[in-house]
């Protein structure tokens, strides 16, 4: 039958599907648009399930925050090349995506998956746009974040980092805020302060300068005692609120914030693309 291009045209916009695959799709349906519809989805199932093992290690991350700074979500969406990540319509998906865990704060990836994201749920979407694209995507980490103080947020240039801030009350200004973030994003800290690092991590840490001061010479006694010293040097590199501020190293984080009578921090997600 002759397929005329208003009904290609017409299903493209719906589907976002190429011309020539929405020209096949209306052949095969006999012109039913919603029997071609269902043909690029399976289609897309079909490009999903060949793609599956595939490494998604490019994309994007986004986030968002409500006007008040009391909640916010950051979202990791990959794919396979950069390329693609710079598409705007990919980008777009990824902010579609997290509006949706913005609303409804899934308890994990399966839930968020299976809320709808306009009709469809946000797991038919990922294998629509799989379809389209013909690259494996997926959604990857996110975070919902909310607060009784006040959450800032920071993107770093190119959308491959991303970090959620949380402060105990109303930060004076918001470049404060961002240095902050900044400094997260710059330095990878584990914690806001030293009741925040994991313990096995501490005594791994401990155990290694220890064994590294008994191998120079040192007794055991004075090992343990210098262990600590070490110890203070570790904090003051992976703790927040103790590194060195990095726009004035005379500072620690936590004098900046005092200086800048701004409140402290309690908590932070930093999202690295591809978990790094």
């Amino acid at each position: 039958m002759s397929i005329s291009a208003a009904d290609v045209k017409k299903l493209r916009d719906q589907t976002g599907a190429g011309m020539m695959d929405c020209k096949k799709a209306l052949a095969e349906s006999n012109g039913d648009m919603e029997k071609a519809i269902e043909i690029l989805r399976k289609k897309g199932q079909k490009v999903s399930e060949k793609r599956a093992d595939r490494e998604a290690n490019q994309g994007v991350i986004v986030s968002l925050i409500s006007d008040d700074h009391k909640k916010a979500v950051a979202l990791e969406l990959n794919c396979e090349t950069d390329f693609v990540a710079k598409n705007e319509e990919f980008v777009q998906f990824a902010t579609d995506f997290a509006k949706v865990a913005f609303e409804i704060e899934p308890a994990d990836r399966d839930a968020l998956l299976q809320a709808k994201s306009g009709s469809l749920t946000v797991s038919d979407k990922l294998k629509d746009l799989v379809g389209k694209i013909g690259e494996k995507i997926d959604i990857g980490r996110f975070e919902v974040m909310k607060s009784e103080g006040q959450i800032h947020d920071y993107i770093h240039p190119g959308n491959k980092l991303c970090v959620l801030v949380e402060f105990d009350g109303e930060v004076p200004y918001p470049d404060i805020a961002k240095d902050v973030a900044m400094q997260i994003a710059a330095m990878n800290p584990l914690a806001v302060n030293r009741d925040g690092v994991d313990t096995t991590v501490l005594e791994k840490e401990k155990e290694i300068a220890r064994e590294q001061l008994i191998n120079e010479g040192k007794p055991v006694e004075i090992a343990e005692k210098a262990a600590m010293g070490k110890m203070r040097r570790f904090f003051e590199e992976r703790v927040l609120l103790e590194q060195k501020f990095v726009k004035d190293g005379t500072l620690s984080v936590q004098d900046y914030l005092k200086q800048a009578e701004a409140p402290t921090v309690t908590s932070f997600v930093r999202i690295q693309l591809g978990g790094q």
